[in-house]
């Protein structure tokens, strides 16, 4: 027991930072009503923490390099700590905002590549890949388990439990236990931090991401109500340019620090690996997957069948067992079947549950089909999650683990800010258009009520729930044959823009295939130590 106390005190670690973000996702409608905000900026929220993951992930593995892992891994955990406790006080969104998606976000920057790079430290041979199995299996059934853990407090107690039970573990369990977990020698620093490096890429992926989320209320080309215009046109694309091409200054600046001898915030030699580079992709194809389908399902679960956060998180359960099951049989696949082959086929059927999803999406639950769209797509969540982090973190030599681990939580978090990000933005845009087009059919709407409902959605529509329109409308002053036709026309266009979201997510999970290409095509246990 004590020679797997170190990989159990880092599973705790990494089941904590997966399970707050479903926690949010199932939560979210509670959350918005506490709070008096508004699902766009949950969604803002939600895109931002893990935002702050993948923009300051290698900042963080760096850090962790010249302060040495366990004491990263210790202060990135009171981080984690104090910002779970702000999030649990928060008394409005702002103070929300900042404990969970920035201060909580940060903390996790010095936990995640820490993680990796102790498990490296701590195991060796076949010890470290059963260690990486247990961290990948623990992050799947933190994924597993949030909708339904954090759906039972929410409805129970309060969704602020969760958090405060957080930093308890944090303080109670997690800090006690860490001095058992053996530290390596830090990597001697040949130089001052690389600053540039973490600028450069943190504002890359923030613009970008930043950028497509905003787009429901910028608008993608016409201006909607952006804060300004380029040339007559909204701001969205152009920010993604430029977030692209300071990424690729990012990249190049990489390579004039190690051509000047100094210390890269990131050892660019690493993406020439084939093997890392079809892990990083498929790692975002999977977790944008996970981003898109979190965010998109509970609004469908409580905004049109009118569940709670309990209710939702039952609903889930064929998925989060599915993929918890699926996670413990593909390790044990795993030494007789290849990574490329358990991931491509893990991918194809998490797309192929997304369609059956998209076919479940009616103003009636269609419960058999539902269930069974849910338990697919935990069945291929669960064979991808169960390789990637091994693939990953089994991609170069011991020496490189923190540089790996950081890659490793920037794929993951990058992949689902932009799921979170572009299905999020889909549906609001899909929701503002097909609204007014509805309405437009429906025959107690006259071109008075047309146009107020024009000027109303011009900046932007939210989703709510068909008696929180209801209730609008009646307030509004307008007669029962119009509220019912305003009812009417903004259901059935909330359905059409969920079917669209999960239809990009769909989409974007088909190509991620064509990454796949360079993953291992033998058995992981069948493959030697990777090269120094």
């Amino acid at each position: 027991m004590r020679k797997w106390l170190p990989v159990i005190v880092l599973g705790l670690a990494q089941f904590v930072m997966v399970i707050d973000a479903t926690v949010m996702n199932v939560s979210i409608t509670t959350v918005v009503n506490d709070l008096g905000t508004t699902v766009s900026n949950m969604q803002l929220a939600i895109a931002t923490f893990t935002l702050t993951m993948a923009g300051f992930m290698l900042a963080g593995a760096g850090i962790g390099d010249r302060l040495g892992r366990r004491r990263t891994f210790v202060i990135g955990s009171i981080v984690y700590g104090i910002g779970s406790l702000t999030t649990a006080l928060a008394p409005d969104f702002t103070v929300l905002f900042i404990g969970w998606s920035i201060i909580e976000g940060l903390g996790a920057v010095l936990v995640i590549p820490a993680i990796a790079a102790l498990a490296a430290i701590n195991y060796e041979g076949r010890d470290r890949a059963v260690a990486f199995g247990i961290i990948g299996g623990i992050g799947g059934a933190a994924a597993a388990a949030g909708p339904l853990i954090g759906g039972w407090v929410t409805s129970e107690f309060s969704w602020r439990w969760v958090f405060a039970a957080e930093t308890i573990i944090i303080a109670l369990v997690i800090l006690p236990l860490t001095p058992l977990i053996r530290d390596g020698a830090r990597r001697a620093a040949t130089s001052r931090f690389d600053v540039m490096g973490v600028a450069l890429s943190a504002v890359s992926m923030i613009l970008i991401v930043l950028a497509l989320v905003s787009s429901s209320t910028w608008g993608i080309v016409r201006p909607i109500d952006p804060p300004f215009e380029v040339f007559g046109f909204s701001p969205v694309i152009p920010i993604v340019i430029v977030g692209i091409l300071i990424g690729w200054a990012f990249f190049a600046w990489e390579r004039h620090v190690v051509a000047k001898g100094r210390q890269p915030l990131l050892g660019t030699d690493l993406l020439g690996i084939r093997t890392l580079r079809a892990g990083l992709a498929s790692q975002m194809t999977l977790y944008f997957t996970i981003g898109g389908v979190f965010f998109i399902l509970p609004l469908y679960l409580q905004t049109v069948l009118g569940l709670d956060a309990f209710e939702s998180g039952v609903r889930m359960l064929p998925m989060s067992i599915a993929l918890f099951v699926m996670a413990l049989v593909g390790s044990r696949l795993s030494a007789k079947v290849s990574p490329r082959t358990l991931i491509q086929v893990g991918l194809v059927l998490s797309a192929a549950g997304v369609l059956l999803l998209i076919g479940s999406i009616q103003p009636e639950a269609r419960g058999t089909l539902f269930s069974v769209a849910m338990a697919v797509i935990g069945v291929g969540l669960g064979l991808a999650v169960s390789q990637i982090t091994n693939v990953n973190l089994s991609a170069a030599d011991e020496s490189r683990s923190s540089e790996l681990g950081g890659l490793q939580g920037t794929g993951q978090n990058l992949g689902t800010s932009l799921g979170v990000a572009i299905a999020g933005s889909v549906l609001f845009i899909g929701l503002a258009a097909t609204f007014n087009a509805n309405l437009a059919n429906e025959p107690a709407a006259d071109a008075n009520l047309q146009a107020a409902a024009q000027q109303a959605t011009a900046t932007g529509i939210q989703v709510v729930s068909a008696d929180q329109v209801d209730q609008a409308m009646v307030q509004a002053g307008l007669p029962p044959d119009q509220v019912n036709a305003v009812v009417d026309a903004y259901e059935a266009s909330k359905l059409e823009s969920l079917r669209g979201a999960l239809g990009i997510v769909f989409i974007i999970g088909l190509l991620g295939l064509l990454m796949t290409g360079g993953l291992p095509r033998t058995p992981m246990a069948a493959r030697g130590p990777p090269p120094a």
